[in-house]
């Protein structure tokens, strides 16, 4: 368990299975995605916990990821695809999820968690990469007890994009002006 990934490193590039809101799933590096445009992983610790429910519901809700262009959103958890593709479906969600059952990513990362000790998961936590898998921006859940309970600043991340890649073509960014 190391330390995270600083702004400016350069993050290691890691595939594992992403499982798209179509359903489809396949083994994905992360260099491939931020040849498209720059990236946004959201770790969280599975999916259907009723603090990873809350989070998504408002990321969802803010629409801020499907209004903004400039990046392009990706959930990582240690869930399953099948698991995956029915959060996704049943929240409704627009963006892929990175099913990181060997913690591939969560090290490369350096979010490894374990409650008490025990219990293996991410540190909830997010990570804006350029399209050289520079780290423009983190954010990482340091709740004393559980690093999974804390939210991410939604804007503190929206100032990080804007700084990293300009301002949006839309003022509201997703958000109610």
């Amino acid at each position: 368990m190391g330390d995270p990934l600083s702004v400016g490193a350069r993050a290691p590039d890691v595939s594992a299975p992403l499982v798209y809101p179509d359903g489809r799933v396949a083994d994905v590096a992360l260099s491939s995605l931020v040849e498209e445009r720059p990236v946004l992983l959201a770790f969280y610790t599975n999916d259907f916990s009723p603090d990873c429910m809350e989070e998504w519901c408002s990321f969802r809700d803010y629409g801020w990821f499907a209004n903004d262009e400039r990046v392009q959103v990706i959930g990582v958890s240690k869930s399953r695809a099948a698991t995956h593709r029915r959060f996704i479906d049943y929240l409704d969600l627009d963006f892929p999820l990175y099913s990181d059952r060997d913690f591939a990513l969560t090290e490369a990362f350096g979010v490894d968690y374990r409650v008490l000790r025990l219990l293996r998961r991410p540190k909830r936590s997010v990570f804006l990469l350029d399209s050289e898998l520079t780290v423009r921006y983190r954010w990482v859940g340091e709740h004393p007890v559980d690093a999974t309970r804390a939210q991410p600043p939604i804007a503190a991340v929206r100032d990080a994009i804007e700084d990293a890649f300009g301002p949006a073509d839309s003022e509201s960014f997703g958000f109610d002006v």
